[in-house]
């Protein structure tokens, strides 16, 4: 580690314990971006060509401070927001994995008990094999070990395709042999269990549906609804804070003025947009479980169908032709649980959104807002696009550009425009006031990237000199910091010139992600319980009791809901 490196993780490490020491909780990560904000925003001052000096030090670190501990700020609460979704929001691949990980996490010390079991009296081989029922149970979700009915049936399926007699040829296997052939086994006598219940319910698609997880039939159908209703209130506010401040600039003549109501209204309409962004994240992730557990769904129901066509009225069937089958089910049935698991992650998520949007709502209550509103007309993003509409850059009176219009882009919604589609002229004129850009006026292309704009007029002006006003763009983000992230900018402040020794703008934000890497790490989360540390640290000869173990049964696809505490320490005389 470099000094400048030690210089600036000291001053975030001194600035988390001061705000511990007056009551506040602050990670490292929001503290790094606040020491950034800071050392961006020109009004304090701090020269990013030369080296920290003592005072500087102390001057940093006591502006961090304030702005850290400052009450009932919407700037600061949309700071928080975007580090608790930066650190606990990933793609969809991610959230499957790390499902994934912790599953076999939980499972693992039983799967190990199992594999590296060494058993000799009747008694024993009795206990494995109840052991590996126990374990097939927990893994699959197909109900709780403590319930004898579950046990008896899953016991029934297993001795069907592994009879107890076989333990003895498993107890010489390689240890890896030994864990295939428990997934296997596992897969199969989940596929089992599954088609027995199939087959007690009938034909009726209503009763094939009480087959599904628990948790996903519940969660389903509620949790877009959730955010679908959280996102209209977010929209609502947004679009009367746009309508309030569009009021207000309309009468200021000159950038900065309009007081503290007006840097409050901005804050606040910053707050909303960036809810606003991240609830439509998690709708369109919510929205795309839907249509797996709907195809998830079809496939199961196929296959339990073909299932009872090759069983019916057989004596005998051959095993190479329904384990497969059996094998496939059990695939199906895992992934509509990791669609449930992945909806309850994305409904956390939701609901630990909400406290950031407590500052703006404490000073400007809905009723307030209609005050001031009185006989205004309160626009919605969607009005403000048709507005403009037919107005639109003719491509070809505009030579010296390139302008694109939506009728001769493939992927429109796949093209990344600038600024998160927000138009960067009105950004700049009305002093931080965001509205939406209209892809059907026209998309400028300068220098490799996409710029969408509110108006044809916007549009013009922008690209008269579409350099200036990104850089004036930059400046209004560097004293509205949350506009950063909100209008991903940020890579382009990754790129400025840093402090000789602390490269505040690149290292000291490591732990903030970028554009660039926004979603392509492995999260540490507050939705999942923390990874159970493994090590391979030398052993010593001397003899000590057995570490207590114990598994949460209950927790994936139960109907009952009770949460049963599975005990899987192992014996004294072991």
């Amino acid at each position: 580690m470099s000094h400048g490196e030690a210089v600036v993780k000291n001053i975030i490490h001194e600035i988390v314990q001061e705000c511990s020491v007056r009551g506040h909780v602050v990670s490292d990560t929001l503290a790094a971006f606040m020491v950034k904000a800071v050392v961006l925003d020109p009004r304090n001052s701090f020269n990013v060509d030369r080296t920290l000096t003592k005072q500087d030090i102390q001057k940093l670190q006591g502006l961090c401070l304030d702005k850290l501990i400052e009450k009932c700020s919407p700037s600061l609460d949309t700071l928080k927001m975007q580090v608790y979704f930066d650190t606990n929001y990933t793609s969809r691949r991610e959230f499957l994995e790390e499902i994934h990980r912790m599953l076999e996490s939980g499972l693992s010390p039983m799967r190990r008990d199992i594999t590296d079991s060494r058993v000799k009296s009747r008694e024993e081989y009795n206990a494995l094999y109840h052991k590996i029922v126990t374990y097939i149970l927990l893994r699959s979700g197909m109900g709780s070990p403590t319930d004898l009915k579950t046990m008896q049936e899953a016991k029934a399926a297993l001795q069907s395709v592994f009879p107890q007699t076989d333990l003895g040829a498993f107890m010489v296997l390689l240890k890896r042999d030994k864990e295939q052939q428990i997934i296997e086994l596992t897969m199969t006598v989940t596929g089992i269990l599954l088609f027995n219940k199939a087959s007690k319910m009938g034909e009726h698609k209503t009763d094939f549906h009480k087959l599904m997880p628990t948790v996903l039939n519940e969660a389903l159908p509620v949790i877009n609804k959730r955010i679908e209703s959280e996102l209209s209130v977010s929209q609502s506010l947004a679009w009367k804070y746009t309508a309030v401040l569009e009021k207000l600039t309309e009468s200021v003549t000159q950038p900065g003025e309009g007081g503290m109501s007006m840097i409050l209204f901005k804050q606040a309409l910053y707050n909303v947009r960036q809810h606003e962004v991240f609830l439509k994240l998690l709708l369109e992730d919510a929205c795309l479980c839907a249509k797996h557990v709907e195809i998830l769904q079809t496939e199961l129901s196929s296959q339990i169908k073909l299932l009872k066509e090759i069983v019916q009225l057989k004596a005998a069937v051959p095993t190479a032709k329904v384990f497969p089958l059996f094998r496939a089910l059990s695939k199906l049935w895992s992934g509509l649980q990791d669609e449930a698991e992945l909806l309850n992650i994305l409904n956390n998520i939701m609901l630990n959104l909400r406290p950031f949007l407590a500052s703006q709502g404490k000073i400007f209550s809905e009723s307030y807002l209609d005050s001031l509103l009185e006989a205004t007309e309160v626009k919605t993003d969607e009005q403000r696009k048709t507005e403009f509409s037919d107005d639109h850059i003719v491509p070809a009176e505009m030579k010296m550009l390139e302008w694109l219009l939506p009728d001769t882009i493939v992927n429109l919604n796949n093209l990344p425009l600038q600024y998160n589609g927000v138009c960067g002229y009105t950004l700049v004129s009305r002093d931080g006031l965001l509205l939406p850009g209209n892809p059907n006026i026209g998309i400028l292309k300068h220098k490799e990237k996409f710029y969408v704009f509110s108006s044809k007029k916007a549009a013009l002006k922008f690209s008269s000199s579409p350099d200036d006003f990104i850089a004036e763009v930059a400046e209004i983000a560097k004293v509205s910091p949350e506009l950063i992230h909100l209008l991903k900018l940020n890579q382009q402040f990754s790129c400025i010139t840093p402090y000789s020794e602390a490269d505040l703008l690149t290292k000291v934000t490591h732990s903030v992600q970028t554009e660039q890497s926004h979603m392509r790490r492995e999260n540490a989360t507050q939705t999942w319980l923390p990874k159970a540390a493994v090590c391979q640290s030398k052993r010593d000869g001397q003899s000590s009791m057995p570490r207590p173990q114990a598994y949460l049964a209950g927790l994936r696809g139960q109907r009952d809901e009770r949460m049963v505490k599975t005990s899987l320490t192992r014996s004294v005389d072991e």
